[in-house]
């Protein structure tokens, strides 16, 4: 802060010290006596001005200097144009008095620019002397003519450094509206200065109304990649995260928000979220509405949150019964405050709080960690069976985001989703009933991706799972009967330890001949099909059923369009084949001749191109 202050006043140094050699130069001058007694009242007013200025500036520590540097280079520019034609006006000989040409038109156009400067400075210090009055004034600066939009973010974030903590609220409910209204307002608030003040406004207010404006704001101009980096270089994110599990319910739902947009617009910020324990806290708010109070949703369920928690603990300044008793206490009153909260606050900050929470696991193997670490899994799951609307969509889509981060991970598969586990197991029941009473195609797709990604974690036993998935293949909407195929195949990927169990159920539960009637389906449609009717071939290709629905014909019929636009056929589709052909035709080899896989290959291939 002490380098800032000396800037500023070396700054002013300079045009002080110019406005003292026009005036001694005006004194001195032998022509236009007249205009350049004008110019030397003029620039002695605004002498006293800049010294004015150099006073507030070293004794106000949360001066706003941002217009300060703006209006002083425009006046610098000013007094150096007035410096030279004053010195013009000097006794000279003849032949200078012809070379340096003076007229009044000069004079007249500096007489506008010193107007201009006095003005500039006359709306600078009013609005540093309205902190002692509290009212400020949205007048217009002659350096802001030509744009509006600058003098009034000046006058708000000035209003933000210096003002009373309602000015302060209503200034930032302003630069809310000026957000709204276009993308190049949200840029000069930014340029101009404004994240540090709504900030600190956020994060020390002592009225609720004003950190909820002060959110709002921050979300507002949260709208692009560039600047949620400038926000996150600003230290909003701790700053979010600490005043989340601190703060009434409104400012919660503003906050929450907020977090939801950073993390929307910009990925990078999901893992600094991540580490600031954003996810802990906004769990413990879902699940502070959703278990009962016998689930402990801050008991952690892993060793590792269990370290993470004690290098977040602070060292403990007074005794430990101490401390007990006031979190306690703070726990008592919290719950006291939110139970008095109307129904429809409380389900905006649930709702909030489940987006917040969805975009920090999209894509993220570690959030999705974190999040099955604390009782996330049981309390999506409940919200998911007594919910409906936004919430239970953002919950729903929390836990496919998870279960695809499972997919790809496979320590979290294993820890999160063990069989004997309550929470997976509350997880399942829940993506199955979805599937299986089909009311929205929104919730349906997610629940049927959840369960495919999930496919590993299942026993052969667990057949409940597989004919839901397959009484999806007839579905009316292609799109859910597609996205059953993927899932299903993922049960019978030959790369899935149980894939044979897993594909004899799907014939068990009559899924081949729906899937034969997908192959005349969309492209995508057909693709997914073809595969899923591929790993079955390979994995039970002695069955009745793949022989009575004419699988082997459906395979040659759909390979020879799909085989050359699709790679990833090439291998799998003759092997496919030649598995029928060998069991339809009586023979059950040990393994299977690459050979004649090659050759199959081959003549699918010139069938193909002729």
């Amino acid at each position: 802060m002490a380098e800032e202050k000396k800037s500023i006043e070396e700054e002013l140094s300079y045009p002080i010290l110019i406005c003292d050699k026009i005036l001694k130069s005006a004194k001195e001058s032998e022509s236009f006596k007249l205009e350049c007694s004008e110019v030397s009242k003029r620039v002695d007013c605004l002498a006293q001005m800049l010294r004015t200025t150099v006073i507030l500036s070293t004794s106000n520590p949360s001066l706003y200097d941002r217009p300060i540097h703006r209006i002083l280079s425009e006046s610098v520019k000013n007094l150096d144009r007035a410096l030279t034609l004053v010195r013009k006006c000097k006794r000279a000989g003849l032949l200078r008095r012809v070379v340096t040409i003076t007229t009044a038109a000069d004079f007249r156009k500096l007489f506008s620019l010193l107007d201009s400067s006095l003005g500039d400075f006359r709306w600078l210090l009013g609005v540093f002397n309205s902190q002692a009055t509290g009212d400020f004034d949205l007048a217009l600066p002659p350096i802001a003519n030509t744009d509006p939009m600058l003098a009034w973010v000046w006058t708000y974030l000035a209003i933000l450094h210096m003002g009373s903590l309602q000015n302060r609220t209503e200034a930032a409910n302003s630069l809310s509206s000026l957000a709204l209204d276009s993308e190049r307002n949200k840029q000069i608030i930014i340029t101009e200065g404004g994240v540090p003040p709504l900030l600190k406004l956020l994060k020390e207010s002592s009225s609720s109304e004003a950190q909820i404006a002060a959110a709002t704001v921050l979300a507002h101009l949260a709208g692009d990649p560039e600047s949620v980096r400038n926000l996150s270089g600003q230290m909003a994110v701790p700053i979010a995260v600490q005043v989340l599990g601190e703060s009434p319910i409104g400012v919660q739902i503003s906050v929450a928000f907020l977090i939801a947009r950073m993390v929307g617009q910009d990925v990078d910020s999901q893992e600094e979220f991540g580490r600031e324990n954003a996810i802990r806290k906004l769990v413990s708010i879902l699940c502070f509405e959703t278990l009962d109070s016998k689930d402990s949703f801050d008991k952690p369920t892993s060793i590792h949150s269990l370290v993470q928690i004690k290098k977040e603990m602070p060292v403990p300044a007074r005794s430990s019964n101490s401390m007990h008793s006031e979190g306690s206490s703070r726990g008592r009153d919290r719950r006291k405050e939110r139970e008095n909260e109307s129904p429809e606050e409380k389900f905006k900050l649930m709702i909030n709080c489940s987006e917040a929470l969805w975009v920090l696991a999209r894509g993220s193997v570690s959030n999705s960690r974190r999040i099955c670490e604390t009782k996330g899994l049981l309390c999506l799951a409940k919200i998911i069976e007594k919910e409906k609307g936004d919430l239970q969509f953002n919950c729903m889509m929390t836990l496919m985001e998870i279960a695809t981060a499972a997919e790809s991970n496979a320590d979290l598969r294993r820890v999160s989703f063990k069989t004997n586990s309550p929470a997976a197991k509350a997880v399942v029941d829940q993506l199955i009933r979805i599937v299986i009473e089909g009311r929205s195609p929104t919730l349906q797709i997610p629940a049927i991706k959840s369960v495919g990604s999930l496919a590993r974690t299942f026993p052969a036993r667990e057949t409940r799972i597989i004919r839901p998935l397959v009484n999806q293949l007839s579905h009316k909407n292609p799109d859910i009967a597609e996205e059953a195929a993927v899932a299903l195949g993922k049960f019978a990927n030959p790369e899935n330890f149980l894939c044979v169990e897993h594909s004899k159920a799907i014939i068990e539960f009559d899924g081949v001949l729906p899937l034969t009637r997908l192959l005349r389906s969309t492209e995508r449609t057909q693709l997914h099909g073809l595969i899923l009717l591929c790993y079955l071939a390979l994995n039970v290709g002695s069955s009745e059923a793949l022989e009575k629905s004419r699988a082997l014909t459906a395979l040659e019929l759909a390979g020879r369009s799909m085989a050359a636009q699709h790679p990833s056929l090439r291998e799998l589709l003759p092997k496919a084949i030649y598995s029928l052909e060998l069991y339809q035709a009586g023979v059950h080899p040990q393994r299977l001749d690459v050979e004649y896989i090659k050759g199959t290959l081959d003549k699918h291939g010139k069938d193909t191109r002729s």
